[in-house]
């Protein structure tokens, strides 16, 4: 079982993922490319990530952009799960 984190601790792990805001029990965050490819590029890297993490987020595609939204089904909220993988999406969008 994860443990979902605490409202306080929401607040201070998005102080450290800049663009992403919480909506419910969700974080979410839309990335820009310059083109669909380098969004699609994008969506393989963290398709890799959420598979090594067996976490995955929903992803919804518009040309060049790419949104993200976390939560853990498990924990009934957000987790460190979450916190984890946004941090590893922002580092795989600057490549």
């Amino acid at each position: 079982m994860v443990d979902k984190l605490s409202n306080d601790e929401i607040a201070k792990a998005l102080e450290t993922l800049p663009g992403w805001s919480r909506e419910g029990d969700e974080i979410r965050k839309q990335y820009s490319f310059n083109d669909f490819l380098g969004s699609i590029a994008f969506v393989n890297a963290v398709a890799k990530l959420a598979e090594d993490a067996q976490h995955h987020p929903d992803i919804t595609i518009n040309y060049n952009k790419v949104s993200l939204a976390l939560t853990t089904h498990d924990a009934g909220g957000l987790s460190e799960r979450d916190v984890a993988l946004a941090s590893r999406a922002d580092a795989a969008a600057k490549h």
